[in-house]
């Protein structure tokens, strides 16, 4: 069965991409068949895997806009198990179309429900927005995996993005879960220590167990149009993206025997 995951934070700058980019390769390296899709305008995440964002003739607001099969607009990175559906600066214009469409929250759910997809994991990088497209993905997802920086800032969105979580469950997606996964975190900085500290207790088990520290090795990966379990495969930030996709498994194992037990 394929899982969703909707990697989403409406606060920049808290390695939505390189996560999305990272978890992907490394679920591909241990086997798993993975279909990043590309949400963002900035299309980040299309040119961390080396593609130029205007070259692709379909891109992701051709699912969204057009209705176009997702198997069309799909491409073959040169990772092994991974594919990518890219994005452009098109899909700003799905903010503004979309709304006035009738059920236009569950397009891309549709979508996906309607291709019979080889994948195992689909992983959806979201805008740093809650608008229609992060609707549509949270709709869409088996979960939503939400990085946070252990700073204030990063930590108080949360807010937000709870109340979305809720909104979600009662219009379009009720099974919707989440993770907060706590990234770019300096374990020698007190007040990341606190915030870290903070979200368990708030949180708990909606918390990943595991972290992301601090490597200037994940800034330098996009650029190599790499992920970092390729660019550098020994690098901290390496291991640590393994041993997420590695408990992410585990969790999917979990909720998948809970429902056939349920």
């Amino acid at each position: 069965m394929t899982k969703t995951i909707a990697v989403s934070n409406e606060k920049g700058g808290v390695a939505k991409t390189t996560t999305a980019l990272s978890l992907g390769a490394a679920l591909a390296e241990l086997g798993n068949r993975v279909l990043l899709i590309d949400l963002d305008a900035q299309a980040n995440l299309t040119l961390a895997l080396g593609m130029e964002p205007g070259e692709a003739e379909l891109t992701s607001s051709n699912i969204m806009l057009d209705n176009e099969l997702i198997s069309r607009v799909m491409r073959k990175t040169e990772i092994d198990n991974l594919d990518l559906i890219p994005s452009s600066s098109r899909i700003e214009t799905s903010e503004q179309f979309l709304p006035v469409r009738t059920n236009y929250t569950t397009i891309l759910q549709r979508a996906i429900q309607s291709s019979s997809l080889p994948h195992d994991y689909i992983i959806l990088d979201c805008p740093p927005a809650l608008g229609a497209i992060t609707r549509n993905a949270l709709a869409a997802a088996n979960l939503l995996l939400i990085p946070t920086q252990a700073e204030y800032f990063s930590a108080y969105a949360l807010r937000n993005m709870m109340a979305l979580i809720r909104r979600t469950r009662e219009m379009d997606n009720p099974n919707l879960s989440y993770r907060i996964l706590v990234t770019m975190l300096d374990r020698r900085n007190r007040t990341h220590r606190n915030i870290h500290e903070q979200l368990r207790a708030t949180f708990g088990t909606g918390v990943f167990n595991t972290v992301i520290e601090l490597d200037t090795k994940l800034r330098e990966s996009p650029i190599a149009g790499q992920p970092i379990t390729h660019y550098k495969t020994a690098a901290r930030g390496s291991t640590q993206y393994r041993v997420l996709a590695q408990e992410l498994m585990e969790y999917a194992k979990e909720t998948e025997n809970q429902q056939t037990t349920g």
